[in-house]
């Protein structure tokens, strides 16, 4: 059981990640500069740690690439989690619900404040919306597809029958 809870939650987050980098890519080529997402965003991990001492661009994008996917596959980890805690828990999918609504719109909120801030650059909030979208929505499909037993836990969930 634990094996699978681990195997479904990498799987999930290597498909919410890839998904998210796939649509930073195209976003990036079709504004005629290539990598340039990746590359804001390591940057903005090295702040993190301090003044930048000029590493190169490549530095930055393979240091967002596996940030990036550490993070996913936690947050795939997670679901994974909760998803296998609803086979004998359904309420459990009522309250990730409500988290995960609440998570949404508070990742939102920042990422419209961050918006204009020298981490980011000029990173527009709505495309980190969209691509916080499709992570979702590739990572529910994928959680969906593993386990069909979802959609009679959710309603049982939201019915309030415990």
């Amino acid at each position: 059981m634990h094996r699978q809870i681990i195997r479904q939650g990498v799987i999930a987050g290597i498909l919410g990640a890839t998904a998210v980098a796939i649509w930073f890519l195209g976003m990036d080529i079709l504004y005629s500069h290539a990598l340039a997402t990746p590359t804001a965003l390591g940057r903005g991990v090295f702040r993190i740690f301090g003044p930048l001492r000029g590493e190169s661009a490549l530095t930055y994008v393979v240091t967002y690439t596996i940030f990036h996917y550490v993070a996913f596959i936690a947050a795939g980890l997670l679901v994974s989690v909760i998803v296998h805690w609803a086979q004998t828990h359904p309420p459990v999918l009522a309250g990730a619900l409500m988290l995960f609504v609440a998570f949404e719109i508070g990742f939102y909120a920042i990422s419209r404040a961050l918006e204009e801030s020298p981490m980011l650059g000029a990173l527009g909030w709505t495309q980190v919306a969209v691509g916080n979208l499709i992570a979702a929505v590739v990572m529910g499909v994928y959680m969906w597809r593993a386990h069909p037993e979802l959609a009679g836990e959710l309603n049982y969930a939201l019915a309030g029958k415990e």
